[in-house]
């Protein structure tokens, strides 16, 4: 992942932002979208592209196009700063490979402890029988 090509690659709409504000929220563009197109990138490799559209299939257009928003802020370039933050993040979380698990087995202490708990419930529920007659 070469992050000055995937920078120059990156498209950015602004747009007004909803919510309470009055004339200032109406006429100022603060919210920011920011378009990454994972199929057309330079920056980064094709086993990359492959993992991404894997890995964030939900959050991909048809297209292979990542939109993310910010409206957090009333600065548009906070926004902006704030949603490569958050493109940065998806993307080395996304890239990251997962830890495969070691399988393992149980202690002999633990499987003690299991049938032993196993016995006293099983005891318990004989002796909430009622005795069977002596006939």
């Amino acid at each position: 992942m070469q992050r000055t090509i995937i920078l120059k690659e990156l498209e950015f709409r602004a747009v007004r932002s909803s919510g309470p504000g009055g004339q200032h929220a109406n006429k100022v563009a603060t919210k920011v979208e920011l378009l990454f197109n994972i199929n057309n990138s330079a920056g980064l490799s094709d086993l990359e592209k492959l993992r991404l559209k894997e890995q964030l299939q939900h959050r991909l257009t048809k297209e292979g196009v990542l939109s993310l928003q910010s409206s957090t802020t009333r600065s548009q370039h906070k926004n902006k700063e704030l949603a490569i933050k958050r493109l940065w993040n998806i993307l080395e979380s996304s890239l990251k490979p997962v830890a495969k698990r070691k399988a393992t087995k149980p202690s002999k202490n633990a499987i003690l402890k299991r049938l032993d708990a196993k016995k006293k419930m099983a005891l318990k529920k004989h002796l909430r029988k009622p005795p069977k007659p002596d006939y």
